[in-house]
């Protein structure tokens, strides 16, 4: 029996619908708010709401909200957007990457994690099946406290590198999905590490299909993209508009190299949308919108020109292959 998690309960995969596979809707990560970055404060919850409308205005119907613990989510405010939009929304356990983890810990969540002041002295101070247990609890019971509960469970890793932290978690995490089923999710900074997390996964027994790999298009290498993919795990193309890392052309021809390899049952596409100036009713960008209203009709016709079928593909990337990838199976 496979089912999904989602904030207003358990679904069943074909009423998922088209899908946002990685995205951040509420946050403010104090690793940012420390420095002055007001771009990466995602703190309005009306306008936040606003570009999720016009999301489901042209069809979209879920979103997965990406955003761990130590990354500042709001969840009773993104919990509302899911309740006031219809759009439902999948919620994340688990943890990010080593450099935010000098954010101070909120007071709120000190009686459930403990009294420490960062994440890092957290982490690094609570033995792995502590952690493993609070992920499993925030799967099982609620995040922070609250009784909405994680779809899926994640950890992460820098650029180029994998600290004893980010190994400690990883392995914490994967304990979780073992407990829980639930699947798992990795944040890979700029597309690295990520065979290197394979084969940590692997030494926990992790099925590697129940894994989506975040990031992929931050390193457009189609040999490294294949080697990924013969794994089984899911690769997430989740860069969409940032041009400043690349082109659309560019993520296009990666994912269709993949396609001519039969790997198109393992692609899964989003934008990461994590900046004010990313998002329409925040600064005037994009906006949650620009993926299912102008990059799905450019992929199809490019896609066809190719001699493939655009709106086949996109059905896969967006509906089929979310449905799989995010449902729990006991």
């Amino acid at each position: 029996m496979s089912f999904i998690r989602t904030f207003n309960g358990d679904i069943r995969p074909e009423e998922l619908g088209f899908t946002y596979s990685h995205e951040h809707i509420v946050c403010r990560p104090d690793y940012w708010l420390q420095r002055g970055e007001d771009d990466l404060l995602l703190d309005d919850k009306e306008k936040s709401q606003k570009d999720v409308e016009d999301f489901k205005r042209h069809g979209g119907k879920t979103i997965v909200d990406a955003t761990a613990i130590d990354y500042g989510r709001d969840v009773k405010a993104v919990k509302q957007i899911s309740d006031e939009t219809g759009v439902q929304i999948i919620g994340t356990a688990g943890f990010n990457k080593s450099f935010l983890w000098d954010a101070r810990i909120k007071p709120e969540l000190k009686p459930i994690i403990g009294h420490y002041e960062t994440y890092a002295e957290w982490i690094d101070n609570t033995p792995i099946n502590k952690l493993t247990e609070f992920v499993i609890r925030e799967v099982e019971e609620g995040l922070e406290g609250t009784p909405f509960k994680a779809g899926q469970v994640k950890f992460g890793t820098g650029y180029n590198r994998i600290t004893p932290l980010e190994e400690k978690t990883l392995r914490a995490v994967a304990r979780a999905h073992h407990e829980t089923k639930a699947p798992v999710h990795s944040h890979t900074e700029a597309g690295t590490m990520g065979l290197e997390q394979l084969e940590l996964l692997k030494s926990e027994n992790v099925n590697l299909e129940f894994l989506s790999l975040g990031h992929m298009d931050r390193n457009p290498d189609p040999y490294y993209h294949e080697q990924i993919a013969s794994t089984g795990a899911y690769l997430s193309f989740d860069g969409i508009a940032k041009i400043k890392y690349a082109p659309e052309s560019t993520r296009i021809q990666c994912i269709l190299e993949l396609v001519k390899k039969g790997y198109e049952n393992q692609i899964l596409v989003s934008g990461d949308t994590a900046r004010k100036t990313y998002y329409k009713h925040y600064d005037y960008g994009l906006g949650l919108e620009y993926i299912i209203a102008k990059w799905v009709p450019r992929f199809i016709d490019d896609a066809n020109r190719q001699g493939f079928d655009g709106e086949k593909l996109v059905h896969k990337f967006f509906v089929e292959n979310p449905a799989r990838c995010f449902a729990f199976k006991k």
